[in-house]
């Protein structure tokens, strides 16, 4: 079954030079990729004996929502598991669509107010670690983040490490010491080959508390920034399916908050990470410095990596390969 969960609360601030560093975060749509893998720890919450169907409870990333994962969350049911679709405060279900956005006026777009403004990682945590905690009544949980979900899922591996069988970041940030934020990871010099939509912005970030996208342009060197960012290897048509699911705003605070996992909470759950090769949006070699000090931190329970070297952002349009590795996540 799916099931789309919800809860509510706001936060604020960031810098113009940090808001469009996190610029290079926005992705976020529909589909995915297929794999290889190496070594895991066990941690006592695995270890746990358990009853009861697997959940796997996914977040989407920036400017995103839960239905993001529709066609994965079907692949995961008709396994046999259970699939809650996470919309995070103010996207999905509850999403805010300007005014000005929906006539395209890009001058009234500017400085049309969002209530997004100040929303931060406390918001998103508590979104996701209600679900968790829903959830795991009823059997083991798998918890997966793409993209800026992946702070999500660090932060909730903090909190709640015994309510969670396994995580799992799917071209997913999982900040570090050197790196605690999103917009520090985007700024690492491993990510200076990633694409980012800086001339797209519309208003100003720390004036209006979002980054503001316009993903209803009609320009045609705009189009081919988004879909190199997004699914270079999409046909146009399901290019524009894709960004017909995105949203304008994303709070600049969720790209500045800390979600840094720590060893003795977070360090102790089974990870993995969907390792994407042609992404731009989180450059291959910056998903790799981030699994290296992840297990860095954790030498006894280090991230299983499974690589998908064809896989854009949001991967391949066949969900199969991407399911069947998140399949294996429930044993």
């Amino acid at each position: 079954m799916f099931m789309n969960e919800d809860t509510n609360e706001g936060r604020q601030g960031a810098t113009r030079r940090a808001a469009l560093r996190g610029l290079r975060l926005a992705a976020g749509g529909v589909a995915l990729g297929g794999g290889l893998a190496t070594g895991l720890g066990t941690s006592p919450a695995a270890a746990a004996p358990r009853r009861g169907t697997v959940t796997y409870v996914l977040v989407h990333g920036t400017h995103s929502a839960g239905a993001f994962w529709l066609p994965i969350a079907r692949e995961l049911t008709l396994r046999g598991h259970r699939v809650a679709m996470v919309d995070q405060p103010l996207h999905g279900a509850e999403a805010f669509v300007a005014e000005s956005y929906q006539r395209q006026d890009l001058a009234a777009m500017a400085v049309e107010p969002s209530p997004l403004k100040g929303l931060g990682l406390e918001e998103y945590e508590a979104r996701v670690t209600g679900v968790v905690r829903r959830a795991a009544r009823n059997g083991p949980v798998v918890l997966v983040g793409h993209s800026l979900g992946g702070v999500s899922v660090s932060r909730v591996g903090d909190a709640v490490p015994h309510l969670l069988h396994h995580i799992c970041y799917m071209a997913a940030f999982c900040p570090s010491r050197a790196m605690p934020t999103a917009d520090a990871c985007t700024a690492a010099p491993e990510n200076a080959n990633a694409v980012s939509p800086v001339e797209l912005t519309v208003g100003d970030p720390d004036r209006l508390g979002v980054l503001r996208l316009n993903f209803r342009t009609g320009v045609g060197s705009e189009l081919a920034l988004l879909k190199e960012m997004i699914c270079a290897d999409y046909p146009d048509a399901d290019f524009r399916r894709v960004l017909a699911g995105m949203q304008t705003d994303e709070p600049v605070t969720a790209y500045a908050g800390r979600a840094v996992g720590r060893a003795g909470t977070w360090g102790r759950i089974p990870r993995t990470y969907l390792r994407f090769g042609k992404d731009r949006t989180i450059a291959t070699a910056l998903q790799d410095r981030m699994v290296a000090e992840a297990d860095a931190a954790t030498p006894g329970n280090r991230f299983r990596v499974r690589d998908f070297p064809e896989a854009s952002h949001i991967g391949p349009l066949d969900p199969t390969p991407v399911a069947d590795a998140l399949h294996a996540l429930a044993g």
